[in-house]
This record gives structure tokens, C-alpha cells and sequence, in this order.
């Protein structure tokens, strides 16, 4: 069944009234591929756009309309009885989830040009899928991010410790995931041990297993965590807080490749690639006597640096427009976009926790929203400009010039998406990709084929 993705405008008609049928034959004589379905086996069509019946009983199904429209890029109208948006409920509801509206009777010119309209954003809104495979938690289009995925790409082949480092909330397993997922070792598990959560007491059973009656409490035998990672990848996070004593403990292993479990005297081969990541300076604690030498350069033969948020600036709105589709089914309201508030907010902010920071405020900004977009107040922000004199970073700079180009060239090509990808010299996906990462989605501007 189409979809649209081949040019093909699949429309959906949701339990259709006798008026909503009476448009069939003249939208398919205009090219739609049109069918229907109850709204019990509606989420297993697909379909471009989507039309539904709104009628009284709707009040009692709401939430199992909402769970429709979150099973696709679809674009939906409602159709439905003057009378029944005097109920705030449904006018609620029609605001949150709907492209547009149509009352009884039909005006079918109208409700044609909608449908047009809706079948142009949803084009649009799949243009815009989340990327997918190694690069899917991996996102950016700064120098930095281009970096790490090209030194990603070059080690992943490897078999050689890497280590990973990185302020808190950068992100740093999420590189040792896709260095696991790329490497020949990718059907073997990932296992990933945070040395800084663990009790001290408890840290050698964690990593090397225990036999039974090792000590108090060890009523059965474990597995710890280097020989479940067996034939995989062991990511040590936070390795700088690994005590002395099992820091040894875990050199040993590097050199002899086996293990031995605590109260056990029987070596185990583990063939492991280990991976270790931290946001600690290991050259100070080395020197402070608080990191081995010899461990640091066992784990730090190759090296990848996840920059800090405020050093990639110009990633943020895309990163948050990954964000609030990411969070919108969490939080049971539709993806929305940023207020240019909010963008200058959030290019303005220094992002001390990174990106866990950010994700944070977009999930909040999805709960707190009332209106159409984001704003700046409902991810805790403020939009200040800078003072007169105060400079930014690079890529702050390079971001506001991007969305003003953007902005202007909507303004002036604002029915022609092809014209205005031609005036700032880009393709039309790259247009398209750029007007996702600065969170510019008009629903008015949608250019009709």
C-alpha cells in the first residue's frame, strides 16, 4: 500500500459519513489513491493524509484517535458537526492533533485545497524521518560531530581499547555504541559498567563475577560483567573513579586476557574489547597518584573526544527538534517546533549538563507548552540578547546567520520551496534538512506539486 513516499497521495478515510464519500470519485479523478477504514483497524493503513469522522461518541475515543496519529508521518483533518465545536473538549483536541478542520456540509473546493496542503506537509514531516543505524544517536552537522563519526568509522574495525572522553551528558556511551554496532563484534553484547555507581566493596564482583559462598551473601555463583561481554564490547564509564586495587585487577586482565572470579581459582579466557570513557582530567589523577600510569596507557592506545554542547552551538535546534519528536508520545501531545525565542534562548545558553541538559528542558517545554510552538519560558529559558560589545562563540554566529537566511528566503519565495532552495544556492533536500535543524516548519508554505 502506498504511501506517498513514490509520489503517490494515499488518502485515509477514517469512518466516513455519507458526505466524506461523496468526494471519492472527484479526488480520484484528481490522483488520490483513496481508501477507508474503522477506526479499530485504521493503524495498520497507511497513508499521506488521513480524514476522520468526529461525532459525538468522539469524546469517549480520544485517546484512541491520539494513538493513531502517532503511529506515522500522516497529516489529519477532522471532519465533523458545527454543533459539537462548541464543546471544549473536542476543540482541545482538534487544535493539539488536526492539520485542519471542516465543518458539515462539505465545501468541497475548499476542503480539496486542504487536502493538497496536508499531503505537502506530510512530504515534508517524512523528509524529516529520524535518522537511522549507527548515526541515529549521533547527531550534528558541526565540524566536531563530522570529526568524531569520521574517527568512529576509523576504529570501529578495530580491536584496540579506545578511550572516550568528555564532559558529563555528552554523550560519550552513545559513541561506544556505535563503535560497538560497527565493528565485527556487533552481534556479540554490549555490556557497559558505570565504575563511579557502584559501592567500592562491590565493584570486583561487578566486573570479575563471584563463586558461591565467596563471601557473606554469595549464595549462587555470578557472572561478572567482562565475561558477559564475552565475544562483545565491555564499556568502562567513568573509569577514573575505578579504585586502585581493581585497577591492577583490571590491567591483569588486559595483559592475560582472562579473568578469575572471586573465590574461584580457575582462570577464564574472555576474549572483550574494552572501551573506557571519562570526564576527568586522567593525566592529573595520574599525577595526584590517583590513576595508574600503566592502566592509562593500556586503555588510551586510540582516543575520541565528544565535544561540550556550547561548543557546537549551531547542532542545538536540531538536536531539540530530535528532542521534541523523540518525547512527543511520552508526553502524549504532537511534535512541536520552537518560537525563534526560544531558538535565540537556547543558541544563548551556556548548556552546563550538555545534551542530557537539553533533552531535559525539551521534554519539559513538550509538557508546559500552550500554544503552537515552544517558547523560550516553557523550557526555562530566557531570551536575552547579548549586550552590546559580548561576543559568542563561532558557531552561535554561524547559526543565527543560517536561520536568517532561511527566514529571508521564506519570506520572499514563501509559496516556492524550490525557488527559495535556488536563491541560497542549496538543494531542495538540503533545504529541506536545514529548515529541520533551525526548527522552521510553516505549515503555510508548503509548496503544492
Amino acid at each position: 500500500m502506498h504511501d506517498g513516499a513514490n509520489g503517490v497521495r494515499r488518502l485515509l478515510m477514517v469512518d466516513p459519513c455519507d458526505a466524506c464519500r461523496e468526494l471519492v470519485p472527484n479526488l480520484q479523478a484528481a490522483g488520490w489513491e483513496v481508501g477507508s477504514a474503522s477506526l479499530e483497524s485504521a493503524a495498520t493503513e497507511r497513508c499521506s493524509v488521513g480524514v476522520v469522522r468526529l461525532d459525538a461518541r468522539c469524546l469517549d475515543r480520544l485517546e484512541r484517535i491520539r494513538a493513531l496519529f502517532l503511529t506515522g508521518a500522516s497529516e489529519w483533518i477532522a471532519v465533523l458537526e458545527a454543533e459539537l465545536l462548541s464543546v471544549q473538549a473536542v476543540r482541545d483536541f482538534i487544535y493539539e492533533w488536526f492539520f485542519d478542520f471542516h465543518t458539515l456540509p462539505l465545501d468541497q473546493e475548499r476542503i480539496r485545497v486542504a487536502l493538497g496542503r496536508a499531503y505537502g506537509m506530510s512530504r515534508l514531516r517524512r523528509n524529516r524521518a529520524e535518522p537511522t543505524g549507527p548515526w541515529a544517536n549521533l547527531l550534528g552537522d558541526s565540524r566536531q560531530m563530522e570529526e568524531v563519526r569520521r574517527l568512529i568509522t576509523r576504529f570501529a574495525p578495530t580491536d584496540s581499547p579506545v578511550m572516550i572522553r568528555g564532559e558529563s551528558g555528552t554523550g560519550k556511551e552513545v559513541v561506544a555504541r556505535a563503535l560497538h554496532n560497527l565493528s565485527r563484534r556487533s552481534d556479540g553484547p554490549f555490556v557497559a559498567i558505570n565504575c563511579g555507581a557502584i559501592p567500592e566493596h562491590l565493584i570486583q564482583s561487578e566486573l570479575f563475577g563471584h563463586e558461591k559462598g565467596a563471601f557473606t551473601g554469595a549464595y549462587q555463583r555470578k557472572v561478572g560483567r567482562i565475561e558477559a561481554a564475552d565475544g562483545g564490547t565491555l564499556l568502562l564509564d567513568e573509569i577514573g573513579d575505578l579504585p586502585m586495587e581493581l585497577q591492577a585487577n583490571l590491567l591483569r586482565f588486559l595483559q592475560e586476557k582472562q579473568i578469575e572470579r572471586v573465590g574461584g581459582n580457575r582462570p577464564i579466557g574472555v576474549d572483550v574489547r574494552v572501551l573506557a570513557a571519562t570526564h576527568i582530567d586522567l593525566e592529573r589523577a595520574i599525577q595526584e597518584g590517583r590513576f595508574r600510569e600503566d592502566l592509562y596507557y593500556r586503555l588510551n592506545v586510540l582516543q575520541i573526544r565528544m565535544p561540550a554542547l556550547r561548543e557546537r552551538l549551531g547542532d542545538v535546534p536540531l538536536l531539540a527538534a530530535h528532542f521534541a519528536r523523540l518525547y512527543s508520545a511520552e508526553t502524549g501531545r504532537r511534535p512541536r517546533g520552537y518560537s525563534p525565542r526560544a531558538i535565540q534562548a537556547m543558541l544563548g545558553h551556556s548548556w552546563a549538563g550538555n545534551i542530557r541538559e537539553l533533552a531535559n528542558r525539551v521534554r519539559r517545554g513538550l509538557v508546559l507548552a500552550e500554544g503552537p510552538q515552544i517558547e523560550a519560558e516553557d523550557l526555562g529559558l530566557h531570551a536575552v540578547s547579548a549586550p552590546q560589545g559580548e561576543l559568542q562563540t563561532l558557531e552561535a554566529y554561524r547559526a543565527h546567520a543560517e536561520r536568517k537566511a532561511l527566514e529571508d528566503a521564506l519570506k520572499r519565495h514563501a509559496s516556492n520551496y524550490t525557488e527559495a532552495a535556488r536563491a541560497l544556492g542549496v538543494s531542495r533536500p538540503t533545504f529541506y534538512r536545514l529548515l529541520q535543524k533551525h526548527g522552521l516548519r510553516q505549515k503555510e508554505q508548503v509548496v503544492q506539486k
